[in-house]
């Protein structure tokens, strides 16, 4: 009974320990027994892994022209149905990783780049912009169009008017005016 007693009173000083010193009674006990040697890290691969020519043969199965376009999930049913197996989906994908080639496995369009228009004014009067922005007006609900012209070389105003609706024939004549 001594004996029990004896534990109680020394867990109690062991808890109150811990407590004053923020440490957890597990990392207390763990650092009172270390473990004699550190344990071996098997580095070995698993007895199910694929070898390097069973890896091999399902890289060029998922290359292959009937399968180049779908995706690891697809081939590995398509090859299921037919009665084959290699190896799982993930392993699948993991062998697709080892090779860079886990994105996009279909064939994508490529469009020639785009060439932005570029205008290039060398002297003033050869290339204008134009816009047509609305402006509010003295009362709320009122507004005008402004039609303002831009001399692109010199950023000068070529020609402006301001109107009541938007109109293309207005537009128009403002810069057939401009070109006179």
């Amino acid at each position: 009974m001594n004996d029990a007693f004896h534990g109680v009173e020394t867990e109690l000083g062991v808890v109150a320990a811990c407590r004053l010193t923020s440490r957890s009674r597990a990392t207390h006990y763990r650092r009172l027994r270390p473990p004699a040697a550190p344990r071996p890290r098997t580095a070995g691969a698993q007895p199910s892994a694929l070898s390097a020519e069973e890896r091999l043969a399902v890289m060029e199965l998922m290359n292959s022209a009937e399968y180049a376009e779908l995706p690891p999930a697809q081939i590995w049913a398509r090859e299921l149905d037919a009665g084959r197996y290699h190896c799982s989906v993930s392993t699948m994908y993991r062998i697709l990783r080892e090779h860079s080639q886990s994105g996009e496995r279909r064939r994508q369009a490529t469009h020639p780049p785009r060439v932005v228009p570029e205008l290039v004014a060398t002297g003033p009067s050869q290339v204008f912009s134009w816009d047509i922005t609305k402006v509010a007006g003295p009362t709320k609900g009122v507004w005008y169009h402004a039609y303002v012209i831009i001399d692109i070389f010199s950023r000068y105003i070529a020609g402006h008017t301001v109107e009541r609706a938007e109109s293309a024939q207005r537009a128009e004549e403002l810069i057939r005016n401009l070109s006179t």
